[in-house]
């Protein structure tokens, strides 16, 4: 805590008194997990979130670990736009990963601090309840398996822990009405998850600053965009790939009720904080007059 203490001033840290009792939903990337000091970073960072009386919910992901699983297991790792093509024998696999290692891992950490985390799988409780997603391809059906999208969230349960002052630590497996087990974009979880509860904030931390408005030029990284901006940058091809879906996400969680969203560099050590208190990482914003979407392209 003194630690993270040091990197911000007095004033500053009284600034997070306006917080106090607000929901801030953070989503844990895959692909920082194994940085060992970003890590320790992030931790000390909710510990001291938590201390000034804001309502944490994590959503973790894991790819990473997922793909270095199923090589163990000889399984094949395959992506289809972007998405995991999710077989029976795969989906065991995700789940093992993501509810039985990471979740119970990240978990364990925060308690050993003295925060009262909890490490909960989408299917606890009908948490994430989802259906299996159809993805199209110039038309035609893609089978991508057991990837699903969400159709609704436990409200109440995500309530009654965090007023009882419990962190939730989410891993994003849905579950359907017959009980099958659906792999979840853990973007998309987490801002399901902070639009229905209406957070003050969605922090996204990933592997990249923000937005760039040259992804050749570190410098032109950007402080805001709104959702005009991109859906311009994304016709312009300055918001491609995985970065794509990802602003859907935070789109989409603004749309639902979300006040802010903040795209953070997990790889720094405390960009969560800094994030909060600076202009570190890209926060989307919603101008007045914009009209909600789903899709940018």
């Amino acid at each position: 805590m003194k630690n993270t203490l040091n990197y911000l001033n007095k004033e500053t840290v009284l600034q997070f008194n306006k917080f106090k009792d607000k929901i801030f939903v953070i989503k844990y990337g895959g692909s920082i997990m194994n940085n060992e000091i970003a890590q320790k970073a992030f931790i000390e960072d909710i510990l001291f979130l938590a201390s000034t009386g804001i309502k944490i919910v994590i959503v973790h992901g894991g790819g990473p670990e997922i793909s270095k699983w199923l090589k163990k297991t000889g399984i094949e790792n395959k992506f289809v736009k972007g998405l995991r093509v999710t077989d029976s024998n795969t989906m065991e696999i995700v789940e093992m990963v993501l509810s039985g290692k990471i979740n119970k891992n990240l978990s364990f950490k925060l308690s050993q601090k003295g925060l009262k985390s909890v490490g909960i799988s989408g299917k606890d409780n009908n948490l994430i309840k989802s259906k299996k997603k159809i993805v199209y391809d110039n038309g035609n059906v893609l089978d991508l398996g057991f990837v699903g999208e969400i159709v609704s969230i436990n409200k109440e349960l995500l309530v009654t822990m965090i007023n009882n002052n419990y962190i939730p630590v989410i891993s994003p497996i849905g579950c359907d009405e017959e009980g099958n087990s659906y792999n979840i974009n853990a973007d998309h979880a987490a801002a399901f998850i902070s639009g229905t509860l209406k957070s003050e904030k969605l922090l996204v931390m990933t592997d990249v600053e923000g937005v760039y408005k040259n992804i050749n030029d570190y410098s032109t990284l950007l402080p805001s965009i709104n959702i005009n901006e991109i859906k311009e940058f994304t016709k312009l091809g300055i918001i491609n790939g995985g970065m794509i879906p990802k602003m859907e996400c935070c789109i989409n969680a603004i749309n639902k009720g979300t006040k802010n969203v903040h795209l953070v560099d997990g790889r720094k050590k405390h960009s969560l904080l800094l994030s909060i208190t600076t202009n570190c990482g890209t926060k989307i914003i919603k101008m007045k007059g914009e009209t909600p979407c789903q899709k940018i392209i």
